[in-house]
């Protein structure tokens, strides 16, 4: 059993870009461009030849091409990746190790290296709720395929669409509400490089609509709560650009526009 990589991309000239995160496992490449295509290919890597699913869809949304990822998916264990992470040169043997240690478990979150957070989340193993995976970003996900098989990304959330955050918090509360066991294992799998966000522009009005809406989707009953803990908790990374009332006021507003959206009432 190997771990399959699912990276997330777009624009790529072909397959070969995967050398440049040090992936050596099979892996399905969705690259959203102004082609459609699909093939599959035999890539030598540093570790030996491995199977390469590339598709090329003229598609736009970064969840849509995660859901495209799944159905393309063949191996057992998947790892969500996006374009600017380098994986340690052993993943692959923590990734087994981890749900070999632990078959229970459905979905495993590992550690990722970042410029915001130079050290896991949890120092210990532990099963995750809803709390504590509004921690986790998406690259940090891996999964057993089959236990995931009817649960996907929601594509209004997520780069490219209308809510541009947060689309892995809610995949995460999916598998929760569906009695998925999640795992954390602070071990470290990869690391982003420093590059420019492709999405994130700063704390302005937009951020925290798109916030307010993913709390929205989260929760129905908890909504405001997470939207108070959120301008409280988080109030010195936007002090800068938001006041608290304008904070607030994005998120309710988003809140508002979620609700309206799935009701059919927003055109």
């Amino acid at each position: 059993m190997t771990p399959e990589v699912l990276l997330s991309a777009m624009y790529l000239e072909d397959e070969n870009y995967i050398d440049s995160l040090n992936i050596h496992t099979d892996c399905v490449v969705i690259n959203q461009c102004d082609r459609n295509a699909h093939r599959t290919t035999l890539h030598a890597t540093s570790r030996g030849s491995v199977n390469v699913t590339y598709v090329e869809t003229k598609e736009r949304g970064l969840s849509k091409s995660r859901n495209e990822a799944i159905a393309n998916a063949a191996e057992s264990i998947c790892i969500l990746c996006d374009n600017d992470v380098e994986y340690v040169e052993n993943y692959d043997e923590i990734v087994n190790g981890a749900f070999n240690a632990h078959p229970e478990a459905d979905v495993i979150v590992f550690f990722i290296k970042r410029p915001e957070r130079d050290h896991p989340v949890f120092d210990r193993e532990k099963r995750m709720g809803y709390l504590s995976v509004l921690k986790i970003f998406s690259p940090e996900i891996a999964f057993r395929r089959q236990a995931i098989d009817d649960i996907r990304f929601d594509e209004m959330f997520g780069a490219g669409a209308r809510y541009h955050l947060g689309e892995e918090n809610l995949f995460l509360y999916e598998c929760l509400k569906r009695r998925k066991t999640i795992l954390y294992v602070p071990e470290m799998i990869a690391a982003v490089r420093h590059e420019e966000s492709t999405w994130f522009k700063g704390y302005d009005r937009d951020f925290f609509v798109s916030r307010g809406a993913n709390y929205a989707a989260m929760s129905r009953a908890f909504s405001g709560i997470l939207i108070l803990q959120f301008a409280l908790r988080k109030r010195k990374l936007y002090a800068g650009s938001m006041s608290i009332f304008g904070a607030l006021s994005g998120m309710l507003e988003g809140r508002r526009e979620y609700r309206k959206r799935i009701t059919g009432n927003l055109k």
